[in-house]
């Protein structure tokens, strides 16, 4: 409980005292009741566990389905409307905003909902779908939809999510005067892209080119395999 409590208190600017966030803070809350439910579910106690898990919701407006596997650290900021699968599997000192979907997909029973590495930053209203897993250090940006696994490192935004930079080390756990820089907007960064793509094609088409195929956009590096995917 108290890693639970010094976590919030960490990554969030608006945390001032240990037992404020231990008294007014849902997403801990949810942690906590979550817990319990997951400890009754592994003791077969299925109805107290979803009996549980449903009073937990009521009260703070984040579903967390019993067998969910949840390691340490994770903190649920604001929280609400947050909904994690039966199957999912969250790492340890994960931060989940408010939004975020861990989500099947189909209806097979067994694995199928999301793994989700350590030190993952899931942003307001990201969901994130089916049987995939996403690295370690990696960052999913506000409204992305996530269906296919990503490395570590993975910085994600979209519709359906692209990774946009990869190898660049979470920063979650900065505080607060710590002098580091500050981390660059993922949806500035996308629309640089764009434009340095659309640059491209200008330049090869007022060079006297004819206007490329889209087999030749993507041997000149203007499209790119995955731009389209889900």
């Amino acid at each position: 409980m108290g890693r639970d409590l010094n976590c919030a208190v960490e990554r969030d600017p608006a945390a001032r005292r240990t037992w404020e966030v231990a008294l007014l803070y849902p997403g801990v809350h949810a942690v906590w009741a979550h817990r319990a439910s997951h400890w009754l579910w592994r003791h077969r106690a299925y109805f107290l566990a979803r009996a549980l898990s449903q009073a937990a919701r009521q009260v703070t407006g984040i579903e967390i389905h019993p067998a969910a596997e949840i390691g340490d650290g994770l903190f649920i900021d604001h929280g609400a409307g947050v909904v994690v699968g039966e199957t999912a599997q969250v790492g340890d000192d994960v931060t989940i905003y408010h939004g975020v979907t861990l989500g099947g997909t189909g209806l097979v029973r067994g694995k199928r909902h999301p793994t989700i590495g350590d030190r993952v930053t899931l942003g307001a209203g990201a969901k994130v779908l089916g049987d995939i897993t996403v690295g370690d250090d990696s960052r999913i940006g506000a409204n992305a939809v996530l269906v296919r696994s990503v490395e570590d490192h993975s910085v994600v935004v979209g519709v359906p999510g692209q990774v946009i930079s990869s190898s660049r080390p979470n920063a979650h756990r900065r505080r607060a005067g710590t002098g580091s820089a500050p981390q660059s907007d993922p949806i500035a960064s996308t629309l640089q892209a764009l434009l340095r793509r659309v640059d491209r094609l200008e330049t090869q088409l007022l060079n006297g080119h004819p206007e490329p195929t889209g087999l030749q956009m993507y041997s000149l590096g203007l499209w790119e395999d995955t731009d389209f995917s889900i």
